[in-house]
């Protein structure tokens, strides 16, 4: 069932939250099934370099989501990647912490609001009501107005206390003439989320430039994949871009298989081997299959190409392609990364580089020889504010690349064939 001609119009909407924990995901994805009751397809997206939310968005959507990442992807690859994914009936984008949160706190860059602002959607703003009745509207109102366009077009209200506390918070909204499109009682299974009216607003919509979509070339290279338990953190785009350059891909599991698919590449992901330590040492024949291979891995990826992890009181031997040990901790390190690559590697030649990187775990007893070929300007890396092993034509950093950011894909495939 479509609701418009994709050539003219994308029914769409932004979900946001007033700050991270307000329930974004949840309610994305009963707003997702509530679309879905109704008869139409849903395209989910999630604003920000996440992999973890995009999963449940996907497993209710039916479609793989998409992630919209100013700082990796740039301006135009967001419209771009939206119009080229927004295949589907409906698209709904799921924000990232609070609305205007972003890169830095001068500007809205890459925050849900740069996004929706990009992609000219309507924003429908999530309060977190537990703690305040008639005070709502003061932050409700301060959303409305602190941008000259803040694109908010309706709100839900989440974590109602009882009836008596939903009325209070909306006759103090009422003077802001936004509709209230939904309530949810704390600790409950209903909900009162006016899905029809949502509908509406997501037909409301601008037109979007039509883009043009990218060629695939026939396929000249293998690339095998590393997805199971534990390691399925991959952007579709990325693995979309290594197809279109001409990469066939194969899946297997670093857990349970025997061997690897026969390929020209691997591709080891992030995820939690830490979790799974003891299958993946065990699995001694993967773990000698992967020496032998040239490999691209990111986070995950690099924690099981080094000698061990030590997880708590145990310690679970690796592939140990790198002279270096992981330790898990219990600091967090998330931030959006930006350097250069020094010299030749696996997915690039000299070049300036944006990624992110998220993990809580260190790298150690690194060898002093080894090769590090990312310098960041902004973020942690493996040491020094260095990044990305490279030896054996391999390349493992904690660094999470978008492949169309630069050429990284065509790189990687054909220096395959």
């Amino acid at each position: 069932m479509k609701l418009l001609d994709k050539e003219l119009k994308i029914p769409r909407l932004v979900i946001a939250g007033a700050t991270s924990g307000v329930g974004k995901t949840s309610i994305t994805s009963a707003i997702i099934y509530g679309i879905k009751k109704r008869g139409y397809s849903v395209q989910a997206f999630k604003v920000g370099p996440d992999y973890i939310d995009p999963s449940y968005l996907s497993a209710i959507s039916g479609n793989d989501t998409r992630n919209l990442d100013v700082w990796l992807m740039g301006e135009n690859e967001i419209v771009q990647s939206f119009v080229k994914n927004s295949a589907s009936d409906v698209s709904i984008i799921e924000g990232v912490m609070g609305y205007y949160d972003g890169f830095g706190g001068k500007t809205n860059y890459a925050s849900t609001h740069h996004v929706a602002s990009l992609v000219k959607s309507p924003t429908v703003l999530i309060l977190d009501a537990s703690r305040a009745a008639r005070s709502i509207a003061a932050t409700a109102l301060g959303f409305a107005k602190f941008h000259r366009n803040s694109r908010i077009v309706g709100m839900i209200l989440n974590k109602i206390g009882s009836k008596k506390h939903e009325k209070m918070c909306r006759q103090a909204l009422a003077n802001l003439k936004v509709p209230i499109l939904g309530s949810i009682l704390k600790n409950s299974d209903s909900d009162s989320l006016d899905i029809d009216k949502i509908l509406q607003i997501c037909k409301n919509v601008p037109q979007l430039p039509k883009v043009q979509q990218k060629k695939f070339k026939n396929p000249t290279a293998t690339v095998a994949v590393a997805v199971d338990s534990s390691f399925n953190f991959y952007y579709h785009d990325n693995l979309e871009a290594l197809r279109r350059e001409g990469a066939k891909l194969k899946f297997f599991s670093p857990v349970s298989d025997k061997k690897i698919p026969k390929c020209d590449l691997i591709y080891i992901g992030g995820g939690f081997p830490e979790v799974l330590g003891q299958s993946l040492e065990r699995n001694t024949t993967m773990r000698n299959l992967i020496k032998k291979h040239a490999e691209e891995a990111e986070c995950g990826g690099l924690m099981y190409l080094t000698k061990s992890i030590s997880f708590g009181k145990k310690k679970y031997k690796m592939v140990g392609l790198f002279d270096a040990e992981t330790q898990m901790t219990k600091k967090m390190t998330l931030n959006y990364t930006e350097g250069r690559i020094t010299s030749n590697c696996l997915i690039s030649g000299p070049a300036k580089f944006r990624a992110h990187e998220f993990h809580y775990s260190k790298i150690s007893n690194l060898a002093r020889d080894a090769k590090l070929v990312y310098d960041l300007k902004i973020g942690e890396g493996i040491s020094g504010k260095k990044d990305a092993l490279s030896e054996y034509n391999t390349l493992a950093s904690y660094c999470h690349l978008y492949f169309d950011s630069a050429k990284y894909a065509t790189k990687l495939v054909s220096k395959r064939v």
